[in-house]
């Protein structure tokens, strides 16, 4: 996952992208997905995993599961009593919860878990207390035990985490895969330096790396050398500029012998046979020292590059000006979804991220032409997933949509569970963006979505939603908000069908005019109408500006800086 829940989405119009063809894609549509290997899931990860997927059936496995890491350690630790709502990832929250959620899913683990894990959660309890970071581990052992049974005996996992909570998981994850399969702690340098007044600035996440069993699978991968070692050992070039390194032709102190033979008058254990000498010498792959003894030229552009170690440098963090940014809190960038997917599976592999968010490793997986499972708790990650998946793929993207409602009855039930995911699919529906809670009142504004009716002048559309009761307060309330606001069109949703003066009131508003068409300035839709293919009328058919488009995918042999061994 990418972190958090996204708070704001930048304002970008959307180019090239008919309105019917981006909200087909957001809605999702029956036609060639019938039988789509991938799986997209709405729903807590842990069901989803124990309902729908196979044990031993995923050969990669990435999540960045949620966890307010900036928190104060005093209020981090703190004992935290009384009841709150469940302790799960709901929209716009990033964190875990002490309270009978997490109780209860601390007990249940504990007495029905492998001994190791029971063992490991009721230590880190003796020592931690009943507080923000038990709970965060009490939900995440279950969740990783079920990541371990659908996981391949071939296959790796990797849990992107905050050092805050780094060495708690990697004990975690002992107790859950076993000390043994312990691969690697992976350093990821996310920034480029931080100024904090009382200790060193904090630049980088970690990544454990585990392996289910004795020999995952790994395919080599290599990233460029930097500049300096560059210029210290490829310090040679030839006349037409090919710069090389020097390299052993000697076979002393090599494992494994070589090939004894007399060569220009030097006589020597080579770690090359006779024939092969003479073929590098033909081809001036070979220079001689002052003292006659051969040395191989190493060109620096037949070099794969450096392999990747475990601190890795050279894929930068997301910024404003990166086109693969799509303004959703903690994007992880492409780079590091590319070196995992290419060195830890190949093409036709199943990728499963139980917590995808905005869908990074998803979009990855399908450019490189993996197959993949996409697990969210939230109607607005799925919704972004959707566009960002029609937005780089198109119609080569084909999946299946798992968990939604799909008529008016499961739309019922969501709303009555959960009025704000209601919220957020409702606007899924139409391609807006939902508004931000965490700035305060919305101002009688739960959506937006902007359009161009010309090539210059951005315009918007304001959205209401109603799953409950409906009067024509609600549309006199609306017009209000899209005068005060100088928007175009306003758009009132509703679960309910809309009374008659409801739509005497709309209709009273007049207008939106461009060109020669006439858009009612106040627009009255149910669920069962966007459900059965209903659109907002509105001019340039464009699918607004939801989320930030995705740049169109690369082919996936242009992967750039992984060259496979």
């Amino acid at each position: 996952m990418c972190g958090g829940i996204a708070a704001t989405y930048e304002r970008l119009v959307q180019e090239n992208e008919s309105a019917d063809s981006l909200l087909d894609a957001i809605i999702g549509s029956d036609e060639g997905s019938r039988m789509a290997d991938n799986k997209l899931y709405y729903g807590d990860n842990l069901d989803i995993l124990r309902r729908y997927i196979k044990d031993e059936s995923v050969d990669l496995i990435y999540l960045d599961p949620p966890f307010k890491s900036e928190q104060d350690y005093n209020i981090l630790f703190a004992e935290q009593n009384g009841t709150r709502s469940a302790a799960q990832i709901k929209a716009f929250e990033d964190t875990w919860h002490w309270d009978q959620a997490s109780a209860r899913a601390y007990e249940e683990t504990v007495e029905t878990s492998p001994e190791p894990v029971s063992r490991a959660l009721q230590a880190f309890r003796k020592f931690l207390g009943e507080n923000d970071m038990l709970a965060y581990l009490s939900m995440m052992a279950p969740r990783l035990l079920e990541l371990r049974r659908v996981l391949k005996e071939t296959g790796s996992i990797y849990l992107h985490c905050d050092p805050a909570a780094s060495h708690y998981l990697k004990m975690l994850m002992d107790a859950v895969f076993g000390p043994v399969s312990f691969r690697n702690e992976i350093v990821w340098k996310r920034t480029s330096g931080h100024s904090d007044a009382r200790r060193y600035g904090r630049v980088h996440d970690i990544l454990l790396y585990y392996g289910r069993g004795e020999s995952p699978d790994w395919y080599h991968t290599y990233q460029p050398y930097d500049e300096a070692y560059v210029q210290q050992y490829y310090r040679y070039q030839d006349d037409d500029g090919r710069k090389w390194m020097s390299g052993d032709l000697s076979a002393s102190g090599l494992s494994g012998g070589g090939y004894e033979y007399e060569w220009k008058g030097v006589t020597r254990v080579w770690r090359c046979p006779k024939e092969t000498m003479e073929r590098l010498d033909n081809e001036g792959s070979i220079f001689y020292t002052r003292t006659g003894i051969p040395r191989l030229k190493r060109y620096l552009d037949e070099a794969k590059g450096l392999p990747v170690q475990d601190v890795w440098t050279d894929i930068e963090a997301l910024r404003s000006w990166h086109q693969e940014r799509l303004s959703y809190p903690t994007q992880k960038p492409e780079g590091i979804l590319e070196r995992i997917i290419t060195t830890s599976s190949k093409k036709g592999d199943i990728v499963l991220d139980p917590f995808c968010g905005c869908g990074t490793a998803i979009a990855v997986a399908q450019r490189l032409e993996r197959r993949w499972i996409g697990i969210d708790i939230t109607h607005l990650a799925i919704s972004l997933i959707k566009h960002r998946l029609h937005s780089a793929f198109g119609a080569k993207a084909i999946y299946d949509v798992i968990g939604e409602p799909v008529d008016l009855s499961s739309a019922m039930v969501l709303a009555k569970e959960d009025p704000y995911q209601f919220q957020f699919w409702a606007l899924g529906l139409v391609g807006a963006r939902p508004t931000d809670p965490k700035k305060g009142a919305d101002k009688g504004i739960d959506g937006r979505l902007y359009f161009h009716d010309d090539e210059k002048n951005t315009k918007q559309i304001i959205f209401s939603v109603k799953s409950g009761k409906v009067g024509v307060s609600h549309i006199r309330d609306l017009r209000g908000v899209v005068e005060r606001e100088k928007a175009e069109i306003g758009v009132y949703i509703s679960l309910n069908e809309p009374t008659k003066p409801m739509r005497k009131e709309a209709a009273s508003a007049g207008f939106y005019t461009f060109g020669n068409h006439k858009y009612a300035k106040l627009q009255l839709l149910t669920i069962e109408e966007l459900l059965k293919g209903k659109r907002i009328d509105y001019p340039g058919g464009h699918g607004g500006a939801t989320f930030k488009k995705a740049p169109k995918a690369r082919n996936p042999n242009e992967t750039e800086n992984l060259p496979l061994d």
